[in-house]
């Protein structure tokens, strides 16, 4: 897991600290707190013996281009159409997810940030007073009955599951 993820911790219901990662571990690690990553909602596993403390150290030579070599599996008429486009099989490749990515409407979005906040709803909130109306809120895009719903948590995860609701622009 990447040092610098920006994540929340929790003793409870009660939100301990919250940050990058490798500020946040060695205080969540101490009062034994979940620690959720705030992208995507998820609970990060903690190995004590990775986090000390301090922030990682400064990367050498020259600064990450954010390039990501993987795999890509097509047909035979796939790479055909591929190489023959401008600029090539990678500048087509972005061209086409550019314009996926456009046509999609936030959906993507509006969709991750939904199962990110279901992810700490059942965790912290799923034995609190409106759990499933908060969920059925949620899941129908009702941001205001879900903030409804949630008045009678406990405000540090009230406030954390309505933050992560809110869909991230990722252009």
């Amino acid at each position: 897991m990447d040092p610098n993820t920006q994540c929340t911790a929790f003793t409870g219901t009660v939100r301990l600290t919250q940050g990058p990662l490798w500020q946040v571990a060695p205080q969540a690690l101490a009062a034994q707190a979940l620690v959720f990553d705030d992208t995507t909602g998820r609970i990060i596993d903690l190995d004590p013996r990775a986090w000390d403390g301090t922030p990682p150290p400064a990367r050498r030579g020259r600064p990450k281009l954010g390039v990501t070599a993987r795999e890509v599996t097509l047909l035979p008429r796939h790479w055909d159409w591929l190489a023959q486009q401008k600029g090539g099989i990678s500048a087509a490749l972005r061209r086409l997810i550019d314009e996926a990515r456009r046509a999609d409407g936030g959906r993507t979005a509006q969709r991750q940030a939904q199962e990110a906040a279901y992810r700490v709803m059942t965790t912290l909130g799923g034995d609190l007073p409106g759990y499933e109306e908060a969920t059925r809120a949620l899941f129908a895009g009702d941001l205001s009955a879900l903030a409804d719903r949630l008045s009678a948590w406990p405000d540090a995860v009230r406030a954390y599951v309505c933050a992560l609701a809110m869909p991230k622009d990722d252009t």
